[in-house]
């Protein structure tokens, strides 16, 4: 896969180093490149592009003002010399986030990883009219494998990662991914998210205690605040 690319940064150096990278970058082909935040703006509104890597300390329009305008087809990678953005830079679910001075060893994990995921997302769209949701390819162990909905017992998010726990496997599959794209994934009226780090499958549930703990399998998870109101409907609902 061939990702298309635009970079912005108020630092022609800056630019000119990004750029020597996406030459270097088999995968990724470069649109154009900006030192003017608004005018890049303008252009992506236009025509779209795969991937972005975009400064954040800009004058006039900043790089994180900027990807909560950006057309939901682009992903962010952020390019910055201030560290303090880099916990704000997953607020907007950027891909990764480089600090300058950048090396190409990261650059190019950075980009690998948003092929990956994009890969990821364009295997789960395409479905056959007869089987609508039923399956989503994911990058495990740097191959694609078929993951079907029916198997999955729950998820569980660490960090950049998520475990898909198989009915019948006592080993989960790993993929990086955030928890954010898996609940997009997986059919809504069959999974819900109960837990910051945990989505699990409604029919695959056995028990929920008076705690408001769910078991599945032999897994236990508590449902927090934030997300028991939402449990409790969707169980109401179902009862």
């Amino acid at each position: 896969m061939t990702l298309t690319c635009m970079i912005i940064d108020d630092e022609p150096l800056a630019v000119k180093l990004l750029e020597g990278f996406v030459q270097r970058t088999p995968f990724l082909t470069l649109k154009a490149s900006y030192t003017d935040s608004i005018e890049a703006l303008a252009q992506l509104r236009q025509s779209p592009v795969d991937l972005l890597l975009l400064d954040i300390q800009m004058p006039d329009l900043n790089g994180m003002e900027l990807a909560h305008l950006l057309p939901p087809q682009t992903d962010v990678i952020f390019t910055t010399a201030f560290k303090e953005y880099a916990f704000e830079s997953y607020e907007v679910h950027a891909i990764d986030f480089l600090l300058k001075p950048i090396r190409y060893t990261k650059f190019l994990a950075a980009t690998e990883r948003a092929r990956e995921m994009r890969e990821q997302r364009e295997a789960a769209s395409p479905q056959p009219a007869s089987q609508p949701g039923t399956y989503a390819f994911l990058r495990i162990d740097g191959d694609l494998q078929r993951i079907d909905f029916d198997r999955i017992l729950y998820v569980s998010g660490m960090k950049d990662y998520v475990m898909f726990y198989l009915e019948g496997e006592s080993r989960p599959k790993i993929t990086h991914m955030t928890m954010k794209a898996v609940e997009d994934l997986l059919p809504a009226d069959r999974f819900l998210r109960v837990h910051r780090s945990y989505i699990v499958a409604l029919s695959k549930i056995r028990k929920i205690d008076r705690n408001n703990c769910i078991y599945i399998a032999d897994e236990v998870i508590h449902v927090t605040d934030g997300y028991r109101d939402a449990f409790e409907q969707r169980l109401a609902a179902n009862t």
